[in-house]
């Protein structure tokens, strides 16, 4: 008995062993996987643009050059896009979670007579939209057009956002309320002290979304405010230089962008690169909440 069992144990570690190598090898390859596109778009971004039409290119630059980023950089319009870019996403990210934190928590309560009907309503908004020039004619009358705020307002409120933020709401214990207005705490201290910070994980992942949608928004831009330079955005004015160095590959001045390395091709993969960069680094210092359970153990029912 007592070999069979040191040979069941034996066996069991062996198995282990196996899995969590073949494990170890699933996880390389998909990181290798994941990373591959990144690495190769950064690449080309730094290859010259004429070198990089041959293909070939993956993870090193064949011929180092650093005038694509000049020629983005060198945009116009780009420092004052940069600003109402990193504005609009500071402002409309932060904006948007406490409005959408706010309704989520007043339809989350029990008490509210109404959450069930304004939930349905807020569901068929989802579905059902007015349209692109009925929604131009309600930003115009807003006085909307023209101005920072359409950035802003529109996306204050969004459904989805907002039913995320309710779900994860409903599964926190209401004796932690409970016990909060026995001590005398009203419905904005338990709001503010009590449920927004069990919130977390569910708080850093909208604002990440939201904050993505920000940054990468360029239609609104081009749609509103057009005619408004000092409005415009950084994706806005990226996608007029890819265009631009579009157009010009196929007419007289592709002889002059052959002269300097510049092709459609090292343009993207620079702009993809400036697009992408600060929120890669944004998402590792929201990563770590990314997680649940924290209300474990939090009440003893």
């Amino acid at each position: 008995m007592q070999h069979n069992s040191h040979n069941s144990t034996i066996r069991d570690r062996l198995e282990d062993r196996v899995v969590s190598l073949l494990v170890s090898i699933f996880m390389i390859l998909f990181v290798i996987i994941t990373l591959y596109p990144v690495l190769n778009t950064l690449a080309i971004s730094f290859n010259e643009g004429i070198d990089a039409v041959k293909g070939k290119i993956y993870l090193l630059p064949r011929k180092f050059t650093m005038k694509n980023y000049k020629s983005v950089l060198a945009m116009q319009n780009l420092m004052t896009g940069a600003k109402i870019t990193v504005l609009r996403t500071v402002l409309g990210s932060v904006s948007a979670l406490f409005v959408n934190a706010l309704l989520a928590f007043i339809v989350s309560r029990k008490r509210f007579l109404f959450r069930r009907s304004l939930s349905l309503f807020w569901v068929i908004t989802m579905y059902v939209n007015g349209g692109m020039i009925p929604v131009f004619l309600l930003y115009r009358n807003l006085k909307l057009t023209g101005t920072f705020w359409v950035y802003i307002v529109p996306g204050m409120i969004s459904a989805w956002n907002m039913l995320v933020i309710r779900t994860f709401m409903a599964g926190i214990p209401p004796s932690l309320e409970e016990s909060a207005q026995l001590d005398g705490a009203g419905y904005m201290t338990i709001f503010f002290r009590i449920i927004s910070p069990l919130c977390k994980p569910v708080y850093a992942t909208i604002l990440l979304f939201v904050a993505v949608y920000h940054w990468n928004s360029w239609f609104d831009a081009m749609l509103y405010n057009r005619l408004k330079t000092d409005f415009t955005t950084l994706q806005y004015e990226l996608m007029k230089l890819l265009n631009s160095v579009m157009q010009q590959s196929g007419s007289a001045d592709s002889a002059r962008n052959a002269a300097s390395s510049i092709t459609p091709v090292t343009i993207r993969a620079a702009t993809s690169i400036v697009t992408m960069l600060p929120i890669i680094c944004l998402y590792p210092f929201l990563q770590r909440y990314f997680q649940t359970g924290l209300t474990i153990g939090g009440v003893k029912e």
